[in-house]
């Protein structure tokens, strides 16, 4: 049998493709992959974040970075869905996040809220991107919420930052502050260390905390504190802290996806806070190479993987290229 001369029939052009329990029509696999989860969430809102706080339900968060690492975070019911700078890294292949350009932060956004439909979508500003001004500040504020279609923006810094999350909420964006290890500042902190191990650095944590508050931050991320520091932080604040290796206390969590999945070949760094909850890196690698044996054998694409032809039109076709030839044969020896 020819591989066209499948058994399968013709309509399995158009048949729906099952995602879950969403069936969606792929004529292409350049078309939008986005469905709707299969049990639609109501949209998470500030005050869903406030009532999660006050609740004392832990708040959800993890970063993404394109369509489908967000889409996949929203079908899983992610509280929050971080754009963050780290995409320098895990997806851009820079050294560090000081190289991501704010436009490059916009993109990225605007890719994760094409797939976010319930998930609070909130942007990193990127290092160059608001340290100059309050008023730069808002103005890379407003075009990651316009352009990047974010509902919130992140950036690093204490108390020096507070003059600048106070600017950006008077604007009506909402700021969620990031204090502790702060990536962007690692040269000046001699690396990435932890934070808040003396108690000199401990009390400056928690006056960091304290200023961002006031200041008018919806909450605060905690990265890299030692757990009954940050544990002892979140009890004196009012709003919710969400812990990047700073214990189990905080108000919610927030770990980068790539580090999470396993999406990265063995030798890879981690720090002691990520815990692995898949091996994506070796299921692709496995998935590929089955792929490529399939090709050089050919075994692939057969049967199923090809689309029908009535025997009769290709013969007919067939008839009609031979008689095309013998027309061109003709008149070439003319």
């Amino acid at each position: 049998m020819r591989p066209w001369q499948s058994p399968i029939h013709p309509a399995i052009a158009c048949t729906p493709i099952q995602t879950s329990t969403v069936l969606q029509v792929r004529h292409s696999s350049h078309s939008p992959m986005g469905t709707p989860p299969a049990k639609a969430r109501k949209k998470v809102t500030l005050a869903t974040l406030q009532s999660l706080y006050n609740k004392n339900e832990p708040i959800t968060m993890i970063t993404a970075h394109d369509f489908p690492s967000a889409h996949v975070a929203d079908h899983a019911g992610m509280d929050m869905v971080l754009v963050g700078d780290s995409l320098a890294m895990v997806a851009l292949g820079m050294e560090d996040t000081s190289e991501v350009l704010l436009e490059e932060m916009i993109m990225h956004c605007r890719s994760v809220a094409r797939a976010t439909r319930s998930a609070f979508i909130v942007g990193d500003l990127p290092m160059g991107s608001y340290e100059v001004s309050p008023e730069q500040a808002v103005e890379s504020s407003i075009r990651l919420v316009k352009q990047g279609r974010c509902h919130a923006i992140k950036l690093e810094g204490g108390a020096g930052m507070a003059p600048t999350i106070a600017a950006i909420t008077r604007a009506g964006i909402p700021v969620l502050a990031h204090i502790g290890l702060t990536p962007q500042r690692q040269n000046a902190l001699g690396g990435f260390r932890v934070q808040g191990k003396s108690v000199a650095s401990a009390l400056a944590i928690l006056a960091d905390a304290l200023a961002v508050q006031e200041a008018g931050a919806f909450g605060v991320v905690l990265e890299a504190i030692p757990a009954p520091v940050a544990d002892f932080v979140t009890k004196k604040l009012k709003i919710p802290t969400i812990g990047i290796g700073a214990g189990a206390g905080c108000s919610g969590q927030v770990l980068v996806q790539t580090d999470m999945l396993g999406n990265f070949p063995p030798g890879r760094y981690l720090p002691k806070f990520v815990k692995k909850y898949g091996d994506v890196w070796s299921e692709a690698l496995k998935a590929i190479e089955t792929y490529k044996d399939e090709v050089k054998q050919r075994s692939y694409p057969l049967g199923e993987y090809t689309y029908p032809m009535k025997m009769e039109e290709v013969e007919e076709f067939e008839r009609v290229v031979k008689r095309m030839e013998r027309t061109d044969e003709r008149e070439g020896d003319l």
